[in-house]
């Protein structure tokens, strides 16, 4: 009997080591030429690809690639060369378990994502307003992040515009002016700081009739985080470089906890930090129009 035990334990053990060994990563973003060595003839690399222990890469001039190791820690490669991936591995520190279950969500199908997100409710309808502006529904309008980036959309009106925050009770908290469609708010600063729902709107500098309707930000009061703070304190800390990759990878966490004016924040900050990598604006516009806003 303890001779079968010993031998059930020891497959269970080999069986998990073979299984890690069938992939170092998955590849999440890939631009320009990337190709991959697998037995002794070179291709393409595809988003979604596994890339084996054994395999080795090759990055060409102003490439870029976008991989997630198998215990979920990204890692993003930006310098020409060719690579073995059994070194890539040597590159990441220590990874968390909990980013795992992640992956297959952020590589899952638009539709896929559209499906989940229609049935909580979460997408965006409405009448066309002056100015459009990319947050959330009053359903979903939770914050969990201490950011929030404000983009909007105008047809009718140019700037320079005003964003302006507001008590439910349409008190003035902050207001800020911009020539650009688009603002990054820290919301743990000035009158914003210790306002738990509150009111944000865009207008014309020029013309104050013209401009979006109100939307609610609600951040999260700390007895409502509590069902976040554990698993975004173990994504965090595993995914701690400020990369575009790992900006990319928090959007879709955040996607499937349905903090959804986080991952507009956290596309928003991938774009900026990448902006020759032409993949996190359109996933950006996906997500987006899975929220169904009409983005031309």
């Amino acid at each position: 009997m303890k001779t079968r035990l010993i031998v059930a334990l020891a497959c269970v053990f080999f069986g998990h080591q073979l299984l890690a060994q069938t992939h170092a990563f998955k590849v999440l973003v890939s631009k320009g030429k990337t190709e991959i060595k697998s037995a002794n003839a070179w291709q393409s690399i595809k988003v979604g690809a596994s890339l084996k222990p054994t395999d080795e890469v090759k990055i060409g001039e102003n490439a870029y690639l976008g991989l997630i190791h198998a215990n979920g820690k990204p890692l993003e490669i930006r310098e020409a060369g060719s690579f073995k991936v059994s070194e890539l591995v040597s590159r990441l520190g220590t990874g968390s378990s909990v980013l795992n279950k992640y992956t297959d969500f952020i590589l899952s199908s638009n539709q896929e994502k559209r499906n989940k997100l229609s049935a909580t409710g979460a997408v965006h309808r409405g009448p066309k307003d002056v100015i459009v502006v990319y947050l959330s529904n009053e359903a979903r309008a939770e914050l969990y992040g201490d950011k929030l980036a404000v983009q909007w959309s105008s047809e009718e009106v140019t700037g320079p515009y005003e964003v302006v925050f507001t008590t439910l009770l349409d008190d003035e908290l902050e207001r800020f002016e911009t020539t650009e469609n688009q603002i990054m708010v820290s919301m743990n600063e000035g009158n914003l700081k210790n306002e738990y729902e509150i009111l944000v709107k865009v207008v014309s500098k020029e013309n104050r009739g013209k401009g979006s309707k109100d939307y609610i930000i609600k951040r999260l009061r700390p007895a409502d985080r509590e069902k976040f703070t554990k698993v975004m304190n173990e994504i965090t800390g595993a995914v701690a470089d400020e990369t575009a990759l790992s900006k990319y990878y928090m959007a879709g966490i955040y996607e499937e906890n349905l903090l959804l004016n986080d991952a507009i924040t956290a596309y928003q900050e991938a774009i900026k930090l990448a902006p020759d990598v032409a993949l996190y604006k359109e996933a950006y516009i996906e997500f987006l129009k899975r929220l169904e806003f009409e983005i031309k």
